[in-house]
């Protein structure tokens, strides 16, 4: 059996991914070794940068419709939220959906595109082969092999690929664990819920009216996440932390979970991959591991079609490593801060100071500047890649703004929605089409667009054409005040540089 691409692990990374490489004509096979679709929900939101993804895709109001908006979220449940609404994005708010259901919505949509996802398929073996992987599969009809150019690794914290491609996965064991429980009943008296919230238990509805409550119990938080949680110690922590059980009855989930915190040595050895929780883990901190992991996804699937499609320039499928390692290392240095303030206010002698600390730090948030700061790199809308080429304008590398805009030979009024066939983007800002012929030369790789209106944003003022990667970020920018030749000669070295020599 043969194919390109294997995909280990159908979460929201896996499917993620498999999309991205679908729409890009690679044929793709998810492998899951679980039976069925996962139906508890260990994470309950998609940050602006995820929603931004989605939207990219044309996907965005199949995941609005089933979830709801709030305009910020908590930085180590400190009282002074984060406030997304402030950045500059049409999607400043976390989108509440729980992780089952992302899932659902991405594999309906790998489904659409062709992808074939292999339930109770479990990759027991992988090994290098001339120019390709291959995969032992263990199946409810046997085991058998699967042949393909790369396996990539989403499967999680105890990854088999990563195992396979003898990546390191340095980092810290787990320390303290938390828990969590979603109940059909809770006593939703508001002064109730509000002194529980005031004792540090995260309280969050979830469909079907459940509601989930998630603490750290200072008695018991260096119990191992291994163990199971029972009833009683839920409602027994509970009364210790809040002063009431909540009136809690009827869970449907009760898990633990650790801090552990690992980012792989590198998100590629050869032909195997990783990314997600493959790549990067840690404590469910701002939900920043399934967002991180999508835009993993997003950026690692049109490089690899590249590569599968033979026109990849060199050096392309690296950057996926160059780029996404220190974002993944950033997310653990940020849930790291996040933990220790909690724990130290968990910790007898440390809670007068930790105390401290925490009030000083929500005062910061509390400035402006400060906040929009922290909102950015948490939201995932802060983050900006290095330039490959030198003299590179302030805009590479950033994420582009979606303004709207008039283009000739298209019904799109937005940049998003030019980026939905997953194909780099070159935008003229300038009203003049004559760029649209060289950018011919590459064939479908690019999208040649000639804006006749367009809305003003701030970063953009003074530039005349915009190269995008099919990931939305800015590969390439050039100014109103470039000579001509120089932008000619420029956009030519960048469309070569990312998009591959002319066809």
């Amino acid at each position: 059996m043969h194919t390109d691409v294997i995909v280990v692990g159908a979460g929201p990374t896996g499917l993620m991914l498999a999309c991205e490489l679908a729409l890009a004509g690679v044929r793709t096979r998810v492998l899951e070794r679980r039976t069925e679709p996962q139906r508890d929900s260990r994470a309950l939101t998609l940050h602006p940068r995820s929603v931004e993804l989605m939207d990219q895709r044309g996907l965005a109001q199949r995941f609005l419709s089933r979830g709801r908006t709030v305009p910020g979220w908590h930085f180590a449940q400190l009282p002074t939220h984060l406030d997304f609404s402030a950045l500059d994005s049409r999607h400043g708010y976390t989108l509440f959906i729980a992780q089952a259901r992302t899932e659902a919505l991405l594999e309906e949509r790998a489904r659409e595109l062709g992808v074939r996802i292999l339930r109770g398929h479990e990759a027991v073996g992988l090994t290098r082969h001339g120019e390709g992987v291959e995969v032992e599969v263990r199946s409810p009809g046997g085991t058998g092999t699967v042949h393909a150019r790369y396996a990539v690794g989403c499967d999680g914290g105890r990854s088999r690929v990563r195992e396979a491609a003898g990546i390191g996965f340095p980092g810290t064991d787990e320390t303290l664990t938390g828990v969590l429980g979603d109940f059909a009943v809770v006593d939703a008296a508001p002064a109730l819920l509000a002194a529980a919230r005031e004792s540090g238990v995260l309280v969050a509805p979830l469909e079907d009216g459940l509601t989930r409550l998630v603490y750290v119990d200072p008695e018991r938080m260096r119990v191992p996440s291994r163990e199971p949680v029972t009833l009683e110690e839920f409602r027994a922590a509970l009364s210790r932390i809040c002063g009431s059980d909540c009136g809690i009855a009827e869970p449907r989930w009760l898990s633990r979970f650790g801090n552990a915190t690992r980012v792989a040595e590198s998100y590629r050895s050869g032909r195997f991959l990783l990314a997600g929780d493959a790549a990067h883990l840690h404590f469910p901190a701002a939900g920043q591991g399934l967002n991180t992991g999508l835009q993993d996804a997003m950026n690692l699937g049109w490089k690899l079609a590249a590569e599968v499609g033979g026109w990849a320039p060199p050096g392309l499928l690296d950057s996926y490593d160059e780029e996404r390692n220190p974002v993944g290392r950033a997310v653990t240095e940020n849930t790291e801060v996040q933990t220790l303030l909690a724990e130290l206010t968990l910790v007898r002698q440390y809670q007068r100071p930790g105390a401290a600390l925490r009030k000083l730090l929500d005062g910061l948030l509390r400035m402006e500047e400060v906040n929009r700061k922290l909102a950015a790199e948490v939201s995932g809308l802060g983050t900006a890649y290095p330039p490959v080429l030198p003299g590179a304008d302030p805009l590479v590398g950033r994420r582009m703004p979606d303004i709207g805009l008039t283009a000739t030979a298209s019904e799109a009024n937005r940049v998003y929605e030019l980026l939905a066939r997953g194909r780099f983007l070159h935008l003229d800002l300038t009203g003049d089409p004559a760029p649209g012929a060289v950018v011919a030369d590459w064939g479908a790789r690019v999208t040649a667009v000639t804006a006749t209106e367009r809305d003003d944003h701030p970063a953009l003022e003074g530039v005349a054409e915009v190269l995008v990667r099919p990931d939305g970020h800015i590969a390439w920018a050039a100014r109103t005040t470039a000579d001509i030749a120089a932008r000619r000669d420029e956009r030519r070295a960048a469309l070569t540089a990312w998009a591959g020599a002319p066809s």
